[in-house]
């Protein structure tokens, strides 16, 4: 019953005219940060502390207009990804997998609606799990040490291998290759400098922002440059611009499932919408027939990407004001916002400022509903990107990645560098090998990397650590497992020799 009345009380302040608002504003210039390559969530965020502070925005609105930012980006990354095969953000990689493949099918109207209606879903089950489950969930991701995280990403790699059932192996490989990419830069601990071949330009590694659009906007260029140059025609879309209630219906276990795994995962301090939309990837994957159409357009293959992604944004939500710990990179910046109005998150804060929390939570469900409302009638808006013809549409993709890129460090290596990677990426396509894994491999190699540190300095260099709790030796065991599955898989494949029928 406590519960209920703070739930309506946060209602009440959500629910005021300049709250509203407020809301729709954020709404709105999250979606517009979304589709646009390069910028995210973290840098939306952080663009309008800020202004918040300085408009003398009470506290529960300045973080109703930032939480509000944080889930239109993540609908608004969505949009880029299906359209042109050009992630905006990490936590969409997924989304390109299946989403792009249903827009080069003419079904870009049908992608980007039912990834609407997924991203309302994952969103709305979160919060209702932050409603009911907060403080419970806060004590269980206090029990995740850097061993278990450091397990966990082991996992997650493990599992790139099932994202395509035909070639395991070069998928593997495409996961190192992001790992060892994820090395180049000066050690923190040591200082040393790895993998830079004495260039300062890679002093400080490889930026997120120039390899998401080397490997995915440089390499799209090229083969959008190959396709024009052997007469193909560019996708179209076509039909209906909304999605059915059958197509609904055959996503909807797949949205409740991965609206779960999102909520779970974002609640994991670190773990955030790219683990989160992975995983859910791979188990909807794993669960399909062996008729699935996942990598070539299945539904399910968009919907439970996005659907986690929404999922884990709420999720995040949930250590940030129960614990103070930021349950990822844009709630670190929101939980910045909150030291400004001298607000100190933790298990208080629910007693001392219930207007600031309740209003919070109340107000995600409220922006939920209104990025549904506002991105479903934009479906044919959205789909004119398709319509512009190619000779247009490859200077303006190069034009506004090589802004987002140079925005980074104002520097010529960076655009040099990610034309390098660019056309690494367009040979690794022509090769056959996952982008994708390529980008997931990069990211989870450095949190795997700093959580191994954590777990060896708490050890003192005991490597019993990575196996020393329940917790790490039940995910050691799904690694076995995972790597297990594609061996067996080859196995069963094989067919025996027929004998030789002799006189």
């Amino acid at each position: 019953m406590d519960t209920i009345h703070y739930l309506g009380l946060g209602f009440g302040v959500a629910l005021t005219p300049y709250n509203l608002i407020t809301a729709f504003c954020g709404t709105l210039i999250g979606t517009i940060v979304g589709l646009l390559p390069g910028l995210g969530p973290v840098n939306g965020v952080a663009l309008l502390i800020p202004i918040a502070f300085a408009l003398g925005l009470p506290p529960e609105t300045a973080l109703i207009l930032l939480a509000a930012v944080y889930l239109g980006c993540e609908y608004g990354g969505r949009i880029s990804s299906i359209l042109l095969n050009i992630p905006g953000e990490a936590s969409a990689v997924m989304t390109t997998l299946d989403g792009y493949p249903l827009a080069q099918q003419g079904k870009a109207g049908i992608a980007l609606s039912l990834s609407a209606w997924s991203s309302f879903i994952g969103g709305t089950i979160a919060t209702i799990g932050v409603v009911l489950f907060a403080p419970l969930l806060a004590k269980w991701a206090v029990a995740f040490g850097p061993a278990e995280y450091f397990v966990l990403m082991v996992f997650a790699i493990t599992c790139l291998a099932g994202m395509a059932d035909n070639k395991p192996l070069k998928t593997a490989m495409a996961a190192f290759i992001g790992l060892a990419l994820s090395c180049v830069g000066i050690d923190a601990n040591s200082g040393v400098y790895r993998f830079t071949f004495g260039s300062l330009g890679l002093a400080d590694g490889i930026q997120f922002i120039v390899l998401v659009l080397g490997l995915f906007s440089i390499s799209e260029i090229l083969v959008l440059l190959e396709r024009t140059h052997h007469g193909h025609k560019a996708a179209k879309a076509t039909g209906r611009m909304l999605f059915n209630f059958k197509e609904g219906a055959f996503v909807l276990a797949t949205n409740l499932r991965s609206g779960v795994v999102g909520f779970v995962l974002g609640v994991l301090p670190g773990a955030g919408a790219t683990l989160a939309s992975a995983v859910a990837y791979m188990s909807e994957k794993r669960m399909a027939s062996k008729d699935n159409q996942f990598g070539k357009g299945d539904l399910r293959g968009l919907a439970a990407p996005e659907t986690a992604n929404s999922g884990a944004a709420c999720g995040s939500m949930v250590p940030m004001l129960t614990l103070g710990v930021p349950g990822s990179g844009t709630t670190a910046v929101m939980l910045g916002a909150l030291t400004l109005y001298n607000i100190t998150p933790g298990p208080m804060l629910f007693q001392n400022q219930p207007e600031v929390v309740w209003g919070l939570i109340a107000s995600l469900f409220v922006a939920n509903i209104m990025l549904l409302v506002m991105n479903v009638p934009m479906v044919r808006i959205f789909t004119r990107i398709l319509a512009v013809p190619t000779w247009a549409l490859v200077p303006a993709i190069a034009i506004i990645t090589s802004i987002g890129v140079y925005a980074v460090h104002s520097t010529t290596f960076d655009l040099f560098l990610m034309i390098g990677i660019g056309v690494c990426g367009y040979i690794l396509r022509k090769l056959d090998y996952s982008l994708s894994a390529v980008l997931l491999g990069f990211i989870l190699g450095g949190m795997m990397e700093d959580n191994l540190r954590r777990a060896l300095s708490l050890s003192n260099g005991e490597l019993g650590i990575l196996w020393g709790s329940p917790i790490t030796v039940a995910v050691w065991a799904l690694v076995a497992v995972m790597v297990a599955l594609p061996i067996l898989r080859a196995w069963r494949g094989r067919k025996p020799a027929p004998l030789a029928v002799t006189d």
